[in-house]
């Protein structure tokens, strides 16, 4: 197995399937270039008997042609006939596994899988036919299915209700890198930047493994970001839509939805999603929030004190945002693109909202940061809406804790240290009273301070935070 950084628990499970002594049907999904297939073929490499990728928008003739050079290349002994139909194509398949697996644990990997599922194709009976009158017999094989439609995976694969139903023995959402997997990926490879300029790239790009694979050792992350977002060649340039296109079947609503979250950095509802990107209400609008929450470009959260009905959707993507924000319709190109909006009102309005969604996601680092690991907590986000020319308050993150306290989340992005202001401290408090009297929560309020360096004078302000942590606690 080649060095694979991170992925300790994937790694974990898929060699936990090689010792398992019985068949498996194994579904990998995640987001398109997060690392699935690398990953697989790297723990898997030596068992490895056959693998075939579907090919994206190909014929049923052209996939059935790929699957007999997969095979062919797969060690038979003799050129194959190309098979006319799924159903010939796993028969195929079976004669080449049954001798090579009485003599040890074999693996399967068919990667890509929804693109194999074109249109009267018969895929999903064929293989479903397959997985049940033989597979799911053969205690030395393992069939390992991935893609990277992660709504599609789930809706056809884990809950399908026809010949896969609860067949599927294993599930691994590969999810996008931490910072601390970033950090170590960016070492790996032998770029060395500190942690805030670590941070810069991660709000630009987020943890996937193949865009950060485009730095290069000795640039900043200014040079990094303007070569692969701004330059006309640059990977990540046009990768927009070409992301949302591979990965739903009609795009234009998905690209629209996100479009929409990019510019609203509290969430929105349902209703307020509908009603913003003229959606339609009903089945069709909650399927497309349903496989962007899958795909992992949005999150739902449900506020504090409230039902699943209230449900706020925010864009967690950090692509998606940084592109809607800087690259689409952008005016200029090139070197030095990226400094030019860096002191810019849009810089710091978006800085502060991506900061704020890094930050939710490492929720994990920050209880550790906090001594609260073992404490059993809910995150939660707060809206208040008053009456009329009545001013509301919100919360980004809470941290709702069994031990009968909140800890109540302030994040700051800045170039420095955070600087405290009179003003800010009383609208502090009274976001807390705000908070107290709407909710009549009887749990202690612990105030919360979480910035990239520190505050600079949280000593003039005695008691104001009870707790703070910077970004360092995220890469733990």
């Amino acid at each position: 197995m080649d060095n694979i950084v991170g992925r300790t628990d994937e790694i974990k499970l898929l060699t936990g399937i090689l010792q398992s002594g019985e068949p498996e049907l194994v579904a990998v999904y995640g987001r398109r270039r997060v690392g699935k297939t690398y990953l697989i073929r790297n723990v898997f490499r030596r068992q490895m008997a056959f693998e075939l990728s579907g090919i994206h928008n190909a014929t049923l003739k052209q996939q059935l042609e790929n699957f007999s050079i997969a095979l062919t290349a797969a060690g038979s002994s003799k050129v194959l006939p190309q098979p006319t139909t799924w159903m010939a194509a796993f028969s195929m398949l079976t004669a080449h596994l049954t001798p090579l697996i009485k003599k040890r644990r074999r693996v399967i990997f068919i990667d890509e899988f929804p693109w194999l599922h074109t249109p009267r194709s018969g895929f999903m009976q064929a293989f479903g036919h397959f997985w049940n009158t033989w597979a799911s017999k053969q205690n030395n094989l393992a069939v390992v299915i991935c893609g990277s439609a992660a709504a599609w995976m789930i809706q056809r694969v884990i809950n399908n209700r026809g010949g896969l139903h609860n067949r599927v023995t294993r599930r691994l959402r590969l999810l996008p890198f931490t910072l601390s997997e970033t950090e170590a990926f960016l070492k790996y490879r032998k770029v060395n930047l500190d942690r805030y300029q670590i941070l810069q790239l991660y709000m630009a790009m987020g943890g996937i493994p193949q865009y950060l694979k485009e730095i290069e050792p000795g640039e900043s992350a200014t040079q990094a970001i303007d070569k692969i977002c701004f330059s006309k060649d640059g990977l990540l340039h046009d990768e927009f839509k070409n992301l949302f296109l591979s990965l739903f079947e009609d795009a234009t609503h998905h690209m629209d939805i996100v479009k929409t979250l990019a510019q609203k950095g509290i969430g929105l509802t349902r209703t307020e999603i509908i009603n913003t990107s003229k959606l339609t209400t009903g089945g069709r609008a909650t399927k497309i929030l349903d496989e962007l929450t899958e795909s992992g470009f949005i999150t739902p959260y449900i506020p504090f004190d409230r039902t699943a009905k209230d449900i706020v959707y925010k864009l967690t993507d950090e692509y998606s945002r940084f592109y809607v924000k800087f690259i689409e319709n952008k005016r200029y190109g090139g070197a030095g693109t990226w400094i030019r909006p860096a002191t810019s009102a849009t810089w710091k309005s978006w800085s502060g909202i991506v900061f704020e969604s890094i930050c939710m996601k490492h929720v994990t680092q920050l209880k550790k940061a906090l001594g609260i690991a073992g404490v059993h907590t809910e995150v939660s986000v707060w809206r208040h809406r008053p009456a009329k020319d009545i001013q509301g308050a919100q919360i980004d993150l809470l941290i709702d804790r069994q031990d009968m306290c909140i800890n109540v989340c302030e994040m700051k992005f800045t170039t420095g240290k955070y600087e405290i202001t009179h003003r800010y401290a009383k609208e502090l408090q009274t976001k807390l009273q705000t908070f107290s009297d709407a909710t009549t929560t009887r749990k202690t309020l612990l105030l919360t301070l979480i910035s990239t360096h520190g505050a600079k004078n949280s000593k003039s302000f005695p008691g104001l935070f009870q707790n703070e942590v910077t970004m360092d606690a995220l890469y733990k």
